[in-house]
């Protein structure tokens, strides 16, 4: 039957009114991972996973890995190697997705793709990430790894992806034979999870790229020197957030562009706070799949990874404001 035939048989006339039923009944609205995994647990095994993800983006692997295909500079290897998963995506693309890059950071980024494809990239992502642990003597026994499989796995699988873009990536992503690298993968799927959630919570509160890139340095959790240097943010666009931020009273008036995080107001600190509990709550139904045990017995498995890189001074680099590798 043609469209037209079909809303003229639908005429007012031929319409009878059937029984009144009663207004459904809708549950009550629930956040997203509410009644899951207690927010401490959630907390814990969050810091865990980024800590055991972090050493990629400080390990000499990583420039030795991306100068074998030409590319040189920091920046542009940090964004082929964080968004290879995605595919041969433009630039534009990973500036959405890494939310609080300059787009004169990630444009310098066009280009990677003719110097290797984004699989290549991958391979020699994993290839780094291998090289360094080993470098620095990350030892899980077989039984351990299997158990850290047996606990990640059910939780990468059950995750939903929806609008987690580099987790829905990474998860796509075929996993190593290498043991070791297959487990720090699933670890880099989780965190990104948490990572795509978190600029979730940032846009519903108003932060936009600039400004939450600012508080962050202003509560202490970034150096300023390595965050203006890899995000590229220019002093008027840091004036810009800056002001911003002074007018919902999270930082003080006297705050600068090279500002250092003293000047925070306890409002824009509690602000900083709650945008971390808003994150936990949204990644609580992330690890629902393997509960409070499971989530904490997950990170005291993968704690040698991060040791290992800590006693080798991997992560001085951060703290003094240095520019990854």
């Amino acid at each position: 039957m043609h469209l037209d035939d079909l809303s003229d048989s639908i005429r007012p006339e031929s319409i009878r009114p059937g029984p009144v039923l009663p207004a459904p009944v809708l549950p009550a609205p629930v956040r997203p991972g509410e009644g899951s995994v207690d927010l401490d647990t959630v907390r814990e095994v969050s810091h865990a996973v980024s800590a055991a993800h972090l050493f990629i983006y400080l390990a000499p692997e990583s420039a030795q890995e991306a100068a074998k295909f030409g590319v040189t500079d920091r920046g542009p290897a940090y964004l082929a190697f964080r968004s290879a998963a995605m595919g041969a995506v433009p630039w534009q693309v990973t500036l959405a997705a890494f939310y609080n890059f300059s787009p004169r950071a990630v444009r310098a980024m066009a280009g990677v793709w003719d110097a290797a494809p984004p699989g290549q990239w991958q391979a020699a992502r994993f290839l780094a990430a291998g090289r360094a642990m080993r470098r620095v003597g990350v030892h899980i026994t077989a039984g351990r790894l299997a158990e850290a499989r047996s606990l990640i796995d059910p939780v990468v699988a059950g995750a939903d992806y929806a609008g987690k873009v580099l987790a829905a990536a990474n998860a796509s992503v075929a996993l190593p034979s290498d043991p070791l690298v297959a487990l720090w993968q699933q670890i880099t799927v989780v965190r990104e999870w948490r990572g795509d959630a978190h600029l979730a919570v940032l846009a519903d509160n108003g932060l936009g790229p600039c400004d939450c890139l600012v508080l962050h340095v202003a509560t202490g959790r970034l150096p300023v020197a390595l965050a203006r240097a890899t995000r590229r943010w220019n002093d008027a666009e840091w004036t810009a957030a800056t002001a911003r931020l002074v007018a919902r009273g999270w930082l003080h008036s006297d705050t600068t562009v090279t500002n250092t995080g003293a000047t925070v107001t306890a409002a824009g600190s509690a602000a900083r706070e709650r945008i971390e509990v808003e994150t936990d709550e949204y990644c609580a139904a992330l690890w629902a799949p393997i509960g409070d045990a499971g989530a904490r017995r997950f990170a005291s498995l993968i704690a040698p990874i991060t040791d290992a890189f800590t006693a080798a001074g991997t992560f001085q680099g951060v703290r003094q404001g240095i520019r990854p590798a």
